[in-house]
């Protein structure tokens, strides 16, 4: 069973900003508006909440995300199970935890499709970084 210290830290750095990039580039020219309209948001309306906390909880949020994916994949996964188990992680478990609570909640398949696929991407770059980088 691998330990902290076998944990290639700075892959894991790299994968979380990968995810923070993605969202910047997902969340803003790609999707904004759609999700926006989705969420009932105008997307020109001024934050409602300080940027910084924002942000700070999303970078965090995928820093914990990249390492608990490092440590389930072990040190230097192979690159093709690396991606596959980071493409079906952000898939089965997260898009589809987010299909399941959308679903009772009315929101939108439309919605569900961005956020679940913002996810599966996410985690197939998390694949990705870590199974180049070992």
């Amino acid at each position: 069973m691998p330990n902290f210290v076998d944990i290639n830290w700075w892959a894991v750095l790299v994968a979380a900003l990968s995810a923070f990039m993605l969202g910047g580039l997902w969340y803003g020219p790609l999707f904004k508006n759609a999700w926006c309209r989705e969420n009932s948001i105008d997307p020109n309306a001024p934050p409602s909440r300080h940027p910084a906390k924002v942000f700070g909880t999303a970078f965090l949020a995928a820093l914990v995300a990249a390492a608990a994916f490092a440590i389930i994949l072990r040190p230097d996964p192979p690159l093709f199970i690396a991606v596959h188990a980071g493409f079906l992680t952000g898939l089965a478990y997260v898009a589809m935890s987010f299909g399941i609570n959308y679903a009772f909640v009315g929101r939108s398949f439309k919605l569900w499709l961005i956020d679940g696929g913002y996810h599966t991407l996410q985690f197939t770059i998390y694949g990705l970084v870590l199974g180049l980088w070992h």
